[in-house]
């Protein structure tokens, strides 16, 4: 029956198929937070995570099974690798623990890492050897129909963190299972990161359940900023440039791919960033506190400086438990510390994707932190002279951002030739004779990549001086902000989804 003028001869018929498709994972829409089915999975997800705030066992159930969900629907049914992951490293961990007799605990540790780095070789680099090896040694291998599991580099540092801070004594491994699963699949953080400790995670879910003012401000925050800097910043950039520029370099003048290389660093930035500032803030309505990842990197004054800004989280990994604990670290001499660095940030780059673009962007960061490293015991006292100076530091965060700049191309480029190309157009091809062209095709990208950098800039101190005066606003001001915020998205929003960079990771 149809009701004349009534609203609901306009809502989309739905039939109940279709209703219940939408529970079910589709590979052309994960579940992300920049989707829409999130609004609805996060509200039923806090109504009983507030319901059952104050019983902890329960609550941590509630996590885990609505997290296993959220990473069901965003990978399918990789969600059981999580499992199987977590109950490995769960038994193992106990057992390393209670193993008095040293090589028996030295065996179970290689155990779980042989575990958990072959399911992370076998997924990510099969195919990789494969063609090097048809390449190099010509055999006749076909490519195997591998599908790369979402987030599997990410929760496999997570397990192996964990079971290394066991053998090593630093603290003693859950007894329940349950709370090893959530802190593995906690989900603002399971799909791309932060690259959380056991140590600093796990303790948080034995305490009872508190939100205060301050964490409730901070959470909205990072979530409302976060979302603008992915969904409005980087996503407008590389629909309406980077990826343009990216796809085809050599069909652009070297002023088109050197703005395209500014606005991939700038959306990296902001995509990456934005996603963990979301993670973190809705952490902290949950009560769990996340490390920052990011801190504004690109006001680096040395490639070294940078990594201590720059995704905090792996880097900090890398440098714990790849440079330190597998290499030695600096324990051997100046010489055996240049080449630690080196294969850090080589298999760094290796870990971000089986591609030699990859292995070449590592190796030239690990390049530039032991040439900084040379410069630091050369220069010392010119640095204790200068490293105050204006000028001086004006010079220094430039030339690293340029480097990082540079090192970008062969980590965005699809293939080392579309690498070289781009840096032939900037090099050969420069030219400010199409600027006015090129600003009356791009002038509101150019603004967007203006708007992203000046954020950048913003101190980090900004948002100590602003939060305390929102934490005293009624809730109608957070509506008004959200509002605001999705009127502004409304205007940014593309037809076109665009999956988070890391995600690829």
């Amino acid at each position: 029956m149809r009701y004349p003028f009534s609203v609901f001869n306009y809502l989309p018929k739905l039939s109940y198929i279709d209703l219940l498709h939408q529970f079910f994972y589709d590979a052309k829409n994960p579940l992300l937070f920049n989707n829409g089915f999130f609004v609805y999975f996060f509200a039923v997800f806090i109504f009983f995570y507030y319901i059952f705030r104050n019983h902890i066992l329960a609550r941590n159930y509630i996590v885990s099974i609505f997290s296993l969900y959220f990473f069901y629907k965003a990978s399918g049914f990789f969600v059981v690798l999580v499992l199987v992951s977590a109950v490995c490293d769960f038994v193992l961990s106990n057992l390393i623990y209670k193993e008095q007799n040293a090589i028996r605990k030295k065996l179970l540790l290689y155990l779980s890492i042989i575990i958990n780095l072959g399911l992370l070789f076998y997924f990510k680099y099969t195919n990789f050897f494969i063609t090097l090896s048809n390449q190099v040694f010509s055999t006749n291998t076909s490519l195997l129909n591998i599908l790369l599991p979402v987030g599997i580099s990410f929760y496999t540092f997570e397990n192996l963190s964990y079971t290394i801070d066991v053998y090593r004594g630093e603290f003693a491994p859950e007894k329940k299972l349950i709370n090893y699963l959530v802190f593995l699949s906690f989900f603002p953080k399971l799909v791309m990161g932060p690259i959380v400790r056991a140590k600093d995670f796990i303790p948080q879910l034995h305490k009872p359940y508190q939100l205060t003012q301050v964490d409730f401000t901070k959470g909205f925050y990072l979530i409302i900023s976060g979302l603008f800097k992915k969904l409005v910043i980087s996503d407008y950039l590389t629909l309406n440039l980077v990826n343009y520029i990216f796809d085809d370099p050599a069909r652009h003048t070297g002023l088109e791919c050197l703005t395209g290389l500014l606005a991939y660093a700038i959306v990296i930035y902001c995509d990456f960033s934005g996603y963990s500032d979301v993670a973190i803030g809705i952490a902290k309505w949950l009560g769990i506190n996340i490390p920052a990842n990011f801190k504004s990197p690109y006001q680096s004054k040395s490639i070294t400086e940078f990594w201590r800004r720059w995704h905090i989280s792996l880097s900090s990994w890398l440098r714990d438990y790849l440079y330190i604990f597998s290499l030695g670290g600096n324990r051997r001499g100046k010489l055996f510390t240049y080449f630690n660095l080196f294969v850090t940030m080589l298999l760094g780059g290796f870990w971000h994707g089986a591609s030699w673009n990859f292995i070449i962007w590592g190796g030239i960061h690990g390049i530039g932190l032991a040439v900084h490293k040379m410069w630091m015991l050369i220069a010392k006292k010119l640095i204790i002279r200068y490293e105050n100076n204006f000028i001086y530091n004006t010079i220094a965060q430039l030339f690293t951002f340029l480097f990082v700049c540079f090192c970008w191309i062969f980590f965005k480029s699809t293939n080392f030739e579309n690498s070289i190309a781009m840096i032939k157009q900037i090099g050969t091809n420069f030219s400010f004779d199409v600027w006015k062209e090129f600003y009356g095709n791009y002038k509101y990208v150019l603004y967007v990549m203006l708007l992203g950098y000046l954020l950048h800039l913003i101190p980090d101190s900004f948002a100590d001086r602003v939060l305390p005066k929102l934490q005293k606003a009624p809730m109608i001001v957070y509506v008004a902000i959200f509002a605001c915020f999705l009127l502004v998205y409304a205007q940014f929003k593309s037809s076109v989804p665009v999956m988070p960079i890391y995600l690829q990771f």
